[in-house]
């Protein structure tokens, strides 16, 4: 056990970091809004790109990994939004923020982190599969469910289409993708100075990444509807590992062992950081918030436990 806990320690330690630093006034939250913003739009677009370009492209575009891992997760959001309708009667637009926490992991800032250390090169691979099925497919489809489940916001699949293309060309880690797999596909090789200095800021996404989640925990409370957090958290923590175990196991394959193994840790990962923010539109945002912080604490005990199951029964 003392050799998982010496992975997960670095982990959780600086999480711990990032809180201790944010809650004796080291680091404000804006501060970690500036560290947030430098992670998403400058170390895991340059990590992304350095990942998919520096590889052939049938190292790259895993389908196997795609359909298994999109299968799963979106079992879970199917089951997860039916019981929020029919055994929790929530609200409309609720129904689709607690599908949103039992399956959308936070494949970035914890996700990346913790399959980098347990299983080295192939984390930034599976990294950029998850980005692109979580904002091309579950995201979109989730908040066009709350929009269209409240009175007055109904918007057509035409409107969320253009959003989609907004989007992508608005976020860093998805407009580089397209650029990498051009640079792969041509077997390019990039100015020293420029692939040194990408390389750079590739570096600085592990524990920025980890450090900014800690101090993001600061202030939030685990009060409001426990019953609704027991419930998302065990979705996100527990079922949503299993739902993508399920899958690759019985329905889709993955060839590559270590894909496999990259698939249950982001989707054993706590759900997004940015769950509580996405939910204020809509009024969920003390639950959300609540949820985030019970499942970042039970991630220790529920990843612990995995890595203990994958050391001695591997994939």
């Amino acid at each position: 056990m003392l050799d998982i806990l010496a992975i997960t320690g670095p982990i959780y330690l600086c999480i711990a970091m990032g809180y201790l630093c944010t809650r004796t006034g080291v680091f404000s939250k804006p501060d970690l809004r500036i560290l947030g913003k430098f992670v998403l739009n400058l170390a895991l677009p340059a990590l992304l790109f350095n990942a998919i370009a520096q590889r052939p492209l049938r190292d790259v575009m895993h389908m196997d990994y795609l359909l298994a891992y999109g299968l799963g997760s979106g079992v879970m959001l199917l089951c997860s939004y039916l019981w929020a309708r029919y055994m929790n009667r929530s609200t409309g637009s609720y129904r689709a923020f607690f599908a949103m926490g039992t399956a959308c992991s936070n494949s970035g800032y914890m996700g990346y982190p913790v399959a980098q250390l347990v299983l080295g090169s192939i984390a930034p691979v599976a990294l950029a599969l998850n980005m692109l099925f979580e904002n091309l497919i579950k995201l979109p489809v989730l908040l066009t469910l709350a929009d269209n489940a409240d009175a007055g916001a109904h918007r057509t699949w035409g409107t969320v289409l253009r959003d989609i293309a907004r989007g992508w060309v608005r976020t860093p880690m998805l407009v580089v993708i397209p650029l990498a797999l051009l640079v792969s596909v041509m077997g390019w090789a990039l100015p020293g100075p420029l692939a040194r200095t990408i390389t750079l800021f590739s570096q600085a996404t592990t524990g920025l990444a980890l450090f900014v989640i800690g101090g993001a925990l600061v202030g939030l409370q685990l009060k409001g509807k426990r019953r609704l957090v027991g419930q998302i958290t065990l979705g996100k923590l527990v079922l949503h590992p299993l739902c993508v175990f399920l899958a690759f196991t019985f329905v889709v394959p993955i060839a590559d062992p270590q894909l496999r193994t990259a698939a249950l840790l982001f989707a054993a990962m706590p759900m997004l950081g940015v769950y509580p923010i996405l939910a204020l539109k809509y009024g969920h945002e003390e639950v959300s918030a609540a949820t985030l912080l019970a499942a970042t604490v039970g991630s220790f005990f529920t990843l612990n436990v995995l890595l203990w199951v994958l050391k001695h029964y591997p994939l």
